[in-house]
């Protein structure tokens, strides 16, 4: 497998932390704490209100006064009352981001995806009674649904982003399928995820989902792994070279010694081999 990684971030030297830097370091860790916190209080209060007065019927107001704040407090978290039963899914997405970002070097893209996603499949285990219960609510309120999808759509975006990363868009010739494979195995990736998650969720938050996913994943990456990279063409450099010949035989007495590349035609050692006998 050949892909692109972009090297124009090397590594910098760390600088050293100041007592400063880490008391803002702090600072910003318990404000991002207290932010989430303040956004699953105000979730929770949401969901119990769609599940005992209905959606339509539940207003902002009502959600800010259940969960002991004011109104402008909400929407200083959210847009919307639809927004609100999605509290975690911008704060997941920024560490599912994290995980390609620091993705070593050696690591194939398929498998760094997958790994990415699993952030999300982390957030909804994490409470497995919320997300039966908002699964529900999706289900039934056509709004929800449709925020839901977007949600979904803002991973997918940054998958296919990540894969295409590895691969130039612009080198398009017979043979190189490599951007249409970023893009169709981003959205196998997100889709094995979801269909997994999907089944979580109708059996109750029950059973082992994370071996679920990685049996999921596992058929991707056999459907899609071994393709991606396989038509980039060879380096310049190497395409200037002249190419050793796939098999090469020599008789030595009674003996024949043949060496063949393992990507070699069975029709062409066997034929170099039998030249060799000839000459022997």
């Amino acid at each position: 497998m050949q892909y692109v990684r972009d090297m124009s971030k090397a590594a910098k030297s760390p600088r050293a932390t100041s007592p400063s830097d880490a008391q803002e370091s702090a600072a910003g860790t318990r404000a991002a704490t207290q932010r989430l916190k303040m956004r699953r209080e105000l979730a929770a209060a949401a969901m119990e209100l769609f599940a005992t007065k209905g959606y339509e019927a539940t207003t902002v107001d009502e959600i800010a006064a259940a969960a002991g704040v004011a109104r402008r407090t909400f929407f200083r978290h959210f847009r919307s009352k639809e927004e609100a039963i999605f509290p975690d899914h911008d704060d997941t997405l920024v560490r599912a981001e994290a995980v390609l970002n620091a993705a070593p070097p050696h690591e194939h893209p398929l498998d760094t995806v997958c790994r990415g996603i699993k952030e999300v499949m982390k957030m909804y285990a994490g409470s497995p009674a919320v997300s039966v219960e908002r699964y529900r609510l999706t289900r039934e309120v056509p709004t929800l649904r449709e925020r839901e999808i977007a949600s979904v759509a803002r991973y997918e975006r940054l998958f296919t982003r990540y894969l295409l990363g590895h691969f130039d868009e612009r080198d398009h010739h017979d043979g190189n399928d490599d951007p249409l494979l970023a893009e169709v195995a981003a959205s196998a990736v997100v889709t094995a995820h979801n269909h997994v998650l999907r089944r979580w969720l109708r059996a109750g938050g029950q059973g082992d989902v994370e071996a679920q996913l990685d049996h999921a994943f596992a058929i991707v990456r056999e459907t899609f792994g071994s393709g991606i990279g396989a038509g980039r063409p060879a380096p310049s450099s190497a395409q200037n070279e002249p190419q050793a010949p796939a098999a090469r035989a020599s008789a030595r007495g009674d003996v024949v010694v043949a060496v063949a590349r393992t990507d070699a035609p069975l029709d062409e050692v066997m034929r170099t081999i039998q030249d060799a006998l000839s000459k022997g």
